[in-house]
């Protein structure tokens, strides 16, 4: 395996192409596909959509009766499937063919010297501006058939698909246009046989909002399937007699678009990705549905799979797709402002839906002046507010143990004060320091010892402290842990900060709450010395601070001790949420963090906090993430206690997305990390 090469790693690089063309001129046209074909071939495209009937063009009406063309047409063919011997990519090429007497408007699949079947267009528009049942007839009882094109005597019909014999998961399925307009279309079934890439040759005149409509179609169609839509349109030359074209090429994976071409060109053009043939795997696997689909419409959807051998391009030809550094943090500042909306709000309900059904009217929290308390503490009080109760009946406490800092603790201070909580101080340093020298623990003896003992002393005080509080209030424990530390077991089991009795950060990632408390700021709903003191918190160094600053005055890290929150999101997410190999997460990771300067970041993140990760430290980071997600803390996410599901992949909890054993082991995931992935880049 080559960590660098996309097709090592379970990509297949796809291109939907709008070449220029004349109007029922097929060598003109076979050149023009032939031109972009080796564009195709020299950037390593595995295979390349064209357009619907794009050999003979698509408007010239009775044009299409006339043998002259036909034969034309048949020969452009033929001089295309010469051309591909010397060519990498899988080329769909769309062309009107004869067969037992009827003209079919087809899909022409060649590759590698060879025409590997024709699959007739199903669903014929013969509504307004659409008369294709004039010539053409429907194919939607061709099944089992064959037909001669260029010579060969090849596979015909609707109940074809194409798998590649050498790379397990590239099969695709062909539909034509209107195919997919029209309710249940074919590539339904397709995708439901095995296709994972579903491809569209369509011609597709344009009219004013059409563009939109398409790109819906296609994003509906891969999310619902769970495959990847590669869509191209007619475009320059076409006729313009009484219609017009915009060429609108795109390829969406999962419902989302990964690439698209440039609307109304005025030459050839296409646009490339690369699809995630491993992913959509993996998501059809996990999802129950779509099996049960595919046995219910099996017996009468059967399929021809027509196999070829695909030599896929070697070593690494680049990365053809945008990855997002933070896969929980949409880039796109529009979507990151609905995200943010969504997850707060479904934070305040599930935190209010709990307090009314125990009829508890108090809630209990510790406040650090860091991050997730923080947030907890705005949830809190947007719910208090919703439901018309004083926020004085959440009652908070700041709890300085041997390693608070001032910034924290004015910090937490100011937030209670601002917020107009019901807010006090416990020292806890009296009790620790008690319970550490009845456990003859060396620091009470004077030595900087400061082990898991000396930091679990005191988290665990804070939180025996808070249920106490709750029982003498009549009050929930509310929790603060978010999902990175959940992931990580970066908490205090039982007695500690891994309990509460409801947690509403439990879904919601480290490198989200950031942007959460952002856009609280934003909205304008807590006043000016709230959003103040939010500035600076969101300006504090991650720490849990158990442990006293080193003799330089350097606060205790924790990103310094288990690594970045940054790769440590961007591990769980893939992990949980789609079960990618590791070695495949670290390709993913060194792809969207090497370079600091290219790609797109979250909107408002500092441009000071922004940095990159080559791909040793990628490695050394995953290693920690992989032992301690799947070896040490599982125990404490089989105890977890209720809060909300928030985002996609986001819930580790028993009942929720991740459920696993206790007593589990990362011996297979750090074997394949190590075996996969070099220890530099070379």
């Amino acid at each position: 395996m080559n960590f660098y090469s996309i097709y090592d790693q379970g990509f297949v690089r796809v291109a939907a192409c709008t070449p220029n063309c004349e109007i029922g001129d097929p060598d003109f046209n076979a050149q023009a596909t032939l031109e972009l074909a080796r564009q195709g071939h020299a950037e390593g495209v595995g295979l390349m959509v064209f357009p619907e009937l794009g050999i003979s063009s698509y408007a010239i009406d009775d044009l299409l009766g006339q043998d002259a063309l036909l034969k034309g047409v048949d020969a452009a063919i033929a001089e295309i499937v010469r051309a591909s011997r010397d060519l990498t990519p899988v080329l769909l090429v769309g062309a009107p063919l004869q067969n037992g007497g009827r003209l079919y408007n087809c899909a022409v699949a060649i590759h590698s010297g060879r025409v590997l079947g024709v699959v007739p267009k199903m669903h014929l528009p013969n509504y307004r501006e659409f008369y294709e049942k004039r010539w053409f007839a429907s194919g939607r009882s061709v099944r089992g058939e064959s037909i001669r094109v260029a010579g060969e005597k090849v596979p015909f019909g609707t109940d074809l698909i194409f798998a590649a014999q050498d790379m397990d998961d590239f099969v695709f399925h062909i539909e034509i246009c209107e195919d997919l307009w029209a309710p249940a279309p074919p590539s339904d079934f397709g995708a439901l046989a095995g296709a994972l890439i579903l491809a569209n040759l369509s011609a597709s005149n344009i009219t004013v909002g059409k563009a939109d409509t398409r790109k819906l179609l296609c994003s509906a169609q891969s999310a619902r399937s769970l495959s990847a839509y590669v869509y191209s349109a007619a475009g320059p030359g076409e006729s313009t007699t009484d219609l017009a074209w915009d060429g609108q090429a795109c390829i969406y994976e999962l419902g989302s678009l990964l690439a698209e071409t440039d609307r109304f060109p005025t030459s050839s053009q296409m646009c490339v990705a690369d699809i995630d043939l491993e992913r959509m795997r993996l998501e059809r696997l996990r999802t129950g549905t779509f099996n049960d689909a595919a046995t219910l419409n099996a017996a009468d959807h059967e399929f021809r799979r027509v196999a070829f051998q695909f030599k896929k391009p070697k070593g690494d030809i680049g990365f053809k797709r945008d990855v997002a550094r933070f896969p929980f943090v949409p880039a796109d500042e529009s979507r990151l402002d609905q995200d943010c909306y969504e997850t707060f709000n479904i934070q305040v309900q599930g935190l209010m839906k709990r307090l009314r059904s125990t009829g508890i009217k108090r809630l209990c929290i510790g406040i650090s002046g860091g991050l997730d308390s923080t947030h907890a503490l705005l949830v809190a009080a947007r719910a208090f507010d919703q439901l018309g109760w004083p926020r004085s009946d959440i009652l908070c406490f700041t709890m300085p143990g041997f390693a608070t800092g001032d910034a924290t603790k004015s910090n937490a201070w100011a937030l209670m004060r601002s917020l107009g909580v019901t807010a006090d101080e416990v020292d806890i340093r009296p009790l620790a320091l008690q319970l550490l020298k009845d456990l003859k623990h060396p620091f009470a003896g004077g030595k900087p010892v400061y082990d898991t003992t000396f930091e679990n002393v005191q988290a665990g005080l804070r939180t025996d402290f808070l249920f106490r509080a709750a029982n003498q209030h009549n009050a929930l424990v509310l929790g603060t842990g978010d999902l990175s530390e959940i992931g990580l077991g970066w908490s205090t089991y039982g007695v500690g900060d891994q309990m509460s009795h409801y947690n509403v950060n439990a879904s919601v990632p480290k490198t989200l709450i950031q942007h959460l408390i952002r856009w609280v700021i934003r909205s304008g709903d807590f006043d000016a010395e709230a959003s103040a003191t939010l500035e600076s918190i969101l300006g504090t160094l991650i720490s849990p601070e158990l442990v006293p600053a080193d003799e330089n005055g350097i606060m205790q890290s924790t990103e310094d001790k288990i690594g970045p929150y940054d790769l440590h999101d961007f591990a769980l997410y893939y992990t949980t949420r789609f079960g990618l190999r590791p070695s495949k997460i670290a390709f993913l990771a060194y792809n969207a963090w090497r370079d600091a300067e290219t790609g797109v970041w979250p909107p408002h993140f500092p441009a000071e906090k922004r940095r990159s990760f080559d791909l040793p430290v990628i490695k050394h980071w995953m290693e920690v993430f992989l032992f301690r997600f799947f070896t040490i803390s599982q125990f404490k996410r089989s105890a977890s206690p209720n809060g909300p599901k928030v985002t996609s992949g986001g819930s580790l909890s028993p009942r929720g997305d991740w459920r696993a054993p206790s007593d589990g082991n990362a011996r297979i995931w750090l074997k394949e990390l190590k075996a996969n992935v070099p220890d530099s880049k070379g």
